[in-house]
């Protein structure tokens, strides 16, 4: 069987990282890897040909060379802003598209990213690598079944560390804004997944506080509150409150109250903590979620079916944040997903 070949366009985002060791460790898979705009990124963290070397994957100086090696797909890691026209590209050039969350900056580009796949005949997946969680699809294996009987709310919390090692997280232009945009998908993700509808409406509020110094143009703490068509309410706290002398990133947890319980989802809870030489450390332990995302959508792209998590769950979540950041803007005041943009419904 001929190997699947996979393009990382883009070392910004950190998840590209995890994703090349994924890729590189998979039988019947070759991976190249591009960053031609990691030679002008003002990061901590080393990006492009020295990254690449670090991370021991083949290495190509522009998204022309890598399209050029004709992948039969691609993973989008790159700055926000930039999903789109890589997207497009990847279509046009008839490669099925894993994209790093949020799916775009826009409604209006992430509908344009959609129908060109769609048209185009491939497939456009999103990474929303947390629905994988085994705690998670035991908790939604319970609720399709009825055991717990109808959701009547849910509590999200994904707070971490802020991402300072990658400077274009804390550029509004670059991430279409702050931890409304960063932490809120991941749970809406969920929330898509486990109630099985459309979100109805969105109110939501966010401060500078935190990291007032190196973050000064995005809000750095947030609260969203989300209202569904069954009448559950959900709420997400999406702040990047983790010190940075914290040992991990941070975390997520859900709380999902029923009628007949309470049950709490921690993916990231399991660890052996201890001290070294630079002080506490923290070793995860557990399902290695970025394994299970791509072996997901490598498996689809071989299958020649449609991966999961799709198109539509993007959109759907990049909806709840531009309602956020609408309702953020006007006070707090609720915002009726309905009053978003016709096209990227």
């Amino acid at each position: 069987m001929r190997a699947v070949r996979i393009a990382v366009l883009s070392f910004a985002h950190t998840h590209a990282i995890s994703y090349v060791d994924v890729l590189r460790r998979m039988p019947g898979v070759e991976v190249l890897a591009a960053d031609p705009d990691g030679r002008r990124a003002p990061d901590e963290a080393p990006r492009g040909a020295k990254l690449a070397a670090l991370l021991g994957v083949d290495y190509v100086d522009t998204y022309e060379e890598a399209f050029s090696w004709r992948p039969d797909a691609v993973v989008v890691t790159a700055e926000n802003a930039a999903h789109r026209d890589l997207v497009i590209r990847a279509a046009e050039a008839g490669a099925h598209v894993l994209c790093e969350k949020p799916l775009a900056t826009s409604l209006a580009d992430a509908a344009e990213m959609r129908d060109a796949c769609e048209q185009a005949g491939v497939h456009l997946a999103v990474a929303y690598p947390v629905r994988f969680a085994p705690e998670f699809r035991d908790v939604l294996d319970r609720v399709r079944s009825g055991s717990l009987g109808r959701v009547l709310g849910v509590t999200g919390v994904n707070n971490g560390k802020l991402p300072g090692d990658r400077a274009w997280f804390t550029d509004a232009a670059l991430a279409g804004g702050g931890a409304l945009v960063d932490h809120v998908v991941h749970c809406a993700d969920l929330f898509d997944e486990l109630l099985g509808e459309r979100a109805a409406a969105v109110r939501a509020v966010s401060n500078r506080i935190l990291h007032a110094d190196t973050a000064p143009g995005v809000e750095t703490g947030g609260l969203v509150s989300i209202t569904y068509p069954s009448g559950v309410v959900a709420t997400i706290d999406c702040s990047w409150s983790w010190p940075m002398s914290s040992a991990t990133w941070g975390g997520l947890t859900l709380q999902i109250v029923a009628e007949r319980g309470t049950v709490t989802v921690s993916p990231f809870a399991k660890g052996v903590s201890g001290h070294d030489t630079t002080g506490e450390t923290w070793t995860p332990t557990g399902s290695d979620l970025d394994f299970l995302l791509l072996t997901e959508f490598v498996d689809a792209v071989r299958d020649g079916r449609p991966p999961i998590p799709d198109a539509g769950a993007g959109i759907r979540t990049l909806e709840i944040v531009k309602a956020a950041q609408a309702s953020d803007a006007a006070g707090g005041a609720v915002v009726s997903l309905d009053a978003l943009p016709v096209g990227a419904r």
